[in-house]
């Protein structure tokens, strides 16, 4: 099982954090190790100082494909979650500022809470998805899936010819505005369409 992480995915995101506005889909990866489900607690990296909050629509895929044509995509998932990309931002800073990668800013153990699925006839249309990041019941994060630069079908297609998919890839498509710092002692939660799918206790 893979996760595949989508990058500046959201226009308003990227300049947010002074970032050019990708043409193609900014890829990275993080091992099985960073997920965690069923409302586990987040523990606190060692190695950083300023941990972020990144909500993210998930796909997850459920038949084998690779070089997928667009128009074929929708075939290779049936349901949308909700995760978060924690991520280390003083680390990255750092990484980028040497040019070297910054995977121990993204891949890190727990990094990367998923939360329940919802099933694709449940939600209506794919590209009209609200999804919303609360932080000690105080709206952090709120964004739709028309917001994304590359949607579902985009990514998935895209992906396909770098990475052959597997039954049960996950695919993290990128965060909307609103990121910041997490801090021992707070409760996340996560919606889609207004309904809870995600909950974890910042330890």
């Amino acid at each position: 099982m893979k996760i595949i992480c989508i990058g500046r995915n959201y226009i308003d995101h990227a300049k947010e954090l002074n970032n050019p506005i990708p043409e193609k889909p900014v890829l990275f990866l993080k091992p099985d190790t960073a997920l965690l489900k069923k409302g586990a607690p987040f523990f606190l990296p060692e190695h950083s100082n300023n941990v972020h909050h990144e909500a993210e629509l998930v796909i997850r895929i459920n038949r084998l494909g690779k070089h997928i044509e667009e128009r074929f995509a929708h075939k290779y998932y049936e349901e949308i979650g909700l995760g978060i990309d924690f991520t280390a931002r003083d680390v990255q800073k750092s990484c980028k500022e040497k040019g070297l990668p910054w995977e121990i800013a993204k891949a890190f153990d727990g990094s990367a809470p998923l939360g329940k699925f919802i099933a694709i006839k449940d939600l209506g249309k794919v590209d009209n998805i609200n999804f919303e990041l609360k932080k000690n019941g105080s709206t952090v994060q709120f964004g739709n899936s028309s917001e994304m630069i590359f949607n579902f079908n985009q990514i998935i297609s895209y992906v396909s010819k770098i990475f052959t998919l597997k039954i049960g890839d996950l695919i993290y498509t990128g965060t909307p505005a609103g990121v910041g710092p997490v801090v021992k002692g707070d409760k996340i939660q996560g919606f889609i369409n207004g309904i809870e799918v995600l909950k974890c206790k910042v330890l």
